[in-house]
This record gives C-alpha cells, structure tokens and sequence, in this order.
C-alpha cells in the first residue's frame, strides 16, 4: 500500500485539498481577523484623536481659569486702591471739616469775647458815671456843678 503510486497520489490530493481549503478558511479567518484589527485600530486612532482634543480643551479651560484669576486679582487690587484712596479723600475731608469747625469755634469765641469786654466796658462806664453822678451830686454844690457843666460844654464846642 505504501509502495503503490495511487496511493500517494491520493494522499498528496488530500492534502492539497486539505491545503486548499486551510488557505481558503485561514484566508477568511485572516481576513476578518485583519477586519477586527482595522476596525480596533480606528477606534484607538479615534480614542486618541478625542484625548487629545480633550487635553487640548483642558488646556483652553486652564488658560482661561488663570485669565480670569488674573483679572479677578487685577479687580480686588484695583477695589483695595480705590478704597484706601477714598478713605484717604475722607480722612483729608474729615480733618479740613475739623479745621473749618475749628476756625469757626475760634472766630464765635473772639467775637464773644469782644462781646464780653465790650458790655463789662458799657457796664464799667455806667457804673462809673453813676458813681460819679453820685459823687457830684452828694460833694458838690450847686454853684459847682453849674461851672462843671458849662466847662464841658465850653470844651465840646472847641472839639468840634
């Protein structure tokens, strides 16, 4: 059996057909294999087109949170300068205010004063005319006070 042609011939049809329908089967499992990997491949290539998207909008978003953390800081500082220039514009408004209401105190209380002496003056003066009235009447005569009086008349004819 060995030794017969036929034999091996039909063994060698065999495994040609056997060979045959292998490639045939290994063809089409390669194929839907490479099919798979294709398809693998694409949704990786896909996977990695969205994570650099998404590191790229990361990016985006980080740049802008620092932008606005900047600008936030630019406005507080801008608010604290402003209000310590208003506190400085209401201190300086506060002590001129203080100032005015001072001179004002200052000038009411001369001008009282002034008041003051004038009226003990006015009253010194008309106590001492009463008191010399009183004087005049009760120590001089009649014949004195006569020449007193057309004396001072005499005298406020010559300053005029």
């Amino acid at each position: 059996m060995f030794s017969d042609p036929t034999f091996w011939v039909a063994i060698a049809f065999i495994l040609c057909m056997v060979g045959l329908g292998f490639l045939k089967v290994h063809k089409t499992i390669g194929g839907m294999l490479d099919a798979r990997a294709d398809a693998i491949r694409a949704e990786l290539d896909a996977a990695q087109k969205l994570r650099e998207d998404a590191q790229a909008l990361l990016a985006q978003y980080q740049r802008k949170q620092r932008e606005a953390m900047q600008e936030a800081e630019q406005m507080v500082a801008h608010a604290r300068h402003e209000a310590k220039r208003i506190v400085e514009q209401g201190q300086t408004q506060l002590s001129q205010s203080i100032e005015r209401r001072e001179r004002m105190a200052m000038t009411k209380i001369s001008q009282a004063e002034s008041d003051a002496i004038a009226e003990v003056r006015a009253t010194a003066v008309d106590v001492a005319m009463a008191a010399t009235e009183q004087v005049l009447r009760t120590q001089l005569s009649a014949d004195r006070q006569a020449k007193l009086v057309d004396d001072t008349i005499a005298s406020l004819k010559t300053l005029h």
